[in-house]
């Protein structure tokens, strides 16, 4: 891993403990310019993790509690008549100023407020009234959605659910992890340990590196047929969308350059494979396999280039 997120990371840990994997995988996507979907249960440290990211990145973080009352001018911000000047006046909401937004239990808002972030996750952007608002840079969505307690939830429309680049479960900590956990917090809050290790500026440009990450045709063809092969399969009814594949080469992307390489291979692919596209898979009514299944039998069956074409991915 480059040194500057080894920095990240370790700052993160102080927090976080024993899920040093999950948190790669978020760096990875903020590298990639993508939002990040959490499906957990409630108090596994989901809101730690996201102020940990925002401290030790100099991120302006804000967090949304989602629900049926929130409404998208929340979001968005709304207009209102300003008696002193005859017009109206812009008055933001929480997309504006936030380079790092924590929807908590999205699946608890109304259709029209989660509706109301699709613009900003797609274009950076919010349209009210008709003037458009471009957001801060970066721009980063961390969402969750509990698995439990389904009282006054809905599931997210697939549009939505495709717009996120990677879903992830943080899952409980193992032994180890909770007595670390249990023994840092005896009278102190680690999360004040938590230092500034990169700059705004820095991060935008390791993006901007990780956009100059090269797939080769051999690659780019790899992903393709991995998706042609989704939408195929016997068991799926929606295979994974073209949004899917370009979200798929720009985690590829974003894998290789944390792993200091400037070419993806077939194994960067590979790597990031489930976590981008199991989100975007759903099955046939009464199939008897599950979309892990489905996404083992694609990487089973599609020809990974690496295997035959060491050393040339890099030429």
């Amino acid at each position: 891993m480059r040194p500057e997120m080894e920095k990240v990371l370790a700052e993160i840990e102080k927090v976080i403990a024993g899920k040093r994997d999950v948190i790669v995988k978020i760096l990875t996507a903020l590298l990639a310019e993508g939002h990040v979907l959490l499906d957990d249960v409630p108090g596994v440290g989901k809101t730690t993790l996201a102020v940990a990211i925002s401290r030790a990145v100099n991120l302006n973080y804000k967090r949304v509690q989602f629900t049926p009352d929130v409404l998208p001018s929340d979001l968005v911000g709304f207009s209102m008549y300003d008696r002193q000047s005859g017009g109206f006046s812009y008055h933001p909401g929480a997309l504006n100023d936030a380079n790092l937004l924590l929807g908590d239990e999205i699946n608890r808002a109304g259709s029209k407020t989660q509706s109301a972030l699709l613009e900003a996750m797609e274009e950076r952007q919010v349209t009210v009234d008709g003037v458009t608002y471009p957001l801060q840079k970066p721009f980063l969505v961390i969402a969750t959605q509990n698995s439990v307690g389904a009282v006054g939830t809905q599931f997210l429309p697939y549009a939505q659910v495709d717009r996120f680049l990677v879903r992830l479960s943080l899952g409980y900590p193992d032994y180890a992890a909770q007595m670390e956990m249990l023994k840092n917090r005896q009278g102190v809050n680690p999360m004040d340990q938590v230092r500034c290790v990169m700059t705004r500026d820095e991060l935008i440009g390791m993006q901007g590196q990780a956009r100059q990450v090269v797939s080769r045709d051999a690659i780019l063809d790899y992903i393709t047929r991995l998706t042609l092969a989704s939408r195929q399969h016997e068991a799926v009814d929606v295979g994974i969308s073209p949004r899917g594949a370009l979200f798929l080469d720009k985690t590829a992307k974003a894998h290789a350059f944390m792993d200091g390489r400037d070419y993806v291979t077939g194994n960067d692919v590979q790597a990031v494979f489930r976590d981008v596209c199991a989100h975007r898979v759903l099955l046939k009514e009464g199939a008897n396999q599950t979309v892990d299944g489905v996404l083992n039998d694609l990487l089973k069956t599609v020809e990974n280039p690496d295997r035959h074409s060491r050393g040339m991915l890099k030429q």
